[in-house]
């Protein structure tokens, strides 16, 4: 696939999650035309969280949804343009250009700043696949509002799961959190705000087994790991949040990743091709956290201008 040349932009950034968000802002105050290109909802994994206690700036805190809309508002304030759509490949076929193709279309660029996060995993049962967008679902944000009044199962206990949780119930009537141990992995805070919340029941011990319906999720088969006993259960959706892996399938040029696949930058989010960066949770990282996302992005940016006005 060639390159159109007509309109070349300084910079595309790949995901809307917190740290493109904040490459694209760093980006667009430096006066570089910048293209956000995003599959899914802007704010990634941060959107979908209850409440934010410990981003600076918000004493009281701040729910996940209303800091990323407030971040994406910055962002087009400063003449970003948002272009929703999935990222299939971005490839460069010399030292100028690269060329991100999307279903949207082939757009042109001098850098390129990787933000995509990370996919979650799967529960690898039966019924899953089959069942996946009737009532199985991987992004609370996304399919949340559809389970308005119903009975909800989220599998997992970190962070992600229980701040699916919490979400969930803005629209569940219960939400019930399967957990293969016998205490959350989850942040003390967010497991605090999820122990106080009358719609939130646990399972202890547990894990899906098999997930039940025909044309819609209608329940599920828990196995107890300690006693091996089996029991079938009614839910009207399955919400899962065992994890995830960096969502870098797409990449066609050089960069180097850890064994867990995660792409790995010097501090200055530089990967081995020239006008390449990546920040965010799709780095190798000790800490992803919202606030170590923003500063990834800041660099990324900050990098992408001083390597345009290189000119290399």
């Amino acid at each position: 696939m060639g390159f159109s040349k007509s309109k070349v932009t300084d910079v595309i950034v790949i995901g809307a999650g917190p740290s493109g968000l904040s490459a694209s802002l760093y980006a667009g105050r430096a006066k570089l035309s910048t293209i956000v290109i995003e599959k899914g909802v802007p704010g990634g994994l941060a959107a979908t969280t209850h409440w934010i206690e410990n981003y600076p700036g918000f004493p009281e805190g701040i729910s996940g949804s209303d800091l990323m809309q407030k971040m994406v508002e910055q962002v087009e304030r400063f003449g970003s343009e948002f272009v929703y759509s999935s990222v299939n490949s971005v490839s460069t076929d010399n030292k100028s250009y690269f060329s991100v193709a999307s279903d949207s279309g082939v757009f042109t660029s001098k850098a390129v700043i990787i933000s995509t996060g990370t996919n979650p995993l799967n529960l690898d049962v039966p019924g899953e696949d089959r069942l996946r967008g009737l009532g199985v679902s991987y992004c609370a944000t996304c399919d949340g509002p559809f389970f308005r009044g119903k009975d909800l199962l989220v599998i997992g206990g970190g962070d992600s799961a229980i701040a699916e949780a919490l979400f969930l119930t803005r629209f569940a009537s219960k939400v019930t959190v399967v957990h293969r141990r016998d205490q959350l992995r989850a942040a003390k805070s967010i497991q605090d705000h999820a122990f106080n919340n009358p719609k939130i029941e646990f399972r202890w011990d547990s894990v899906v087994n098999e997930i039940l319906g025909e044309a819609k999720v209608e329940g599920a088969v828990l196995k107890d790991v300690r006693t091996g006993r089996v029991e079938s259960i009614k839910t009207d959706g399955i919400f899962v949040a065992i994890g995830s892996r960096p969502d870098t399938g797409f990449i066609k040029v050089k960069v180097d990743k850890d064994e867990r696949g995660y792409i790995l930058t010097d501090e200055r989010m530089r990967t081995p091709t020239l006008g390449l960066f990546a920040a965010g949770d799709v780095r190798a990282k000790s800490l992803r956290q919202v606030v170590t996302a923003v500063s990834d992005g800041a660099i990324a940016a900050v990098e992408a201008e001083q390597y345009l006005a290189a000119g290399k």
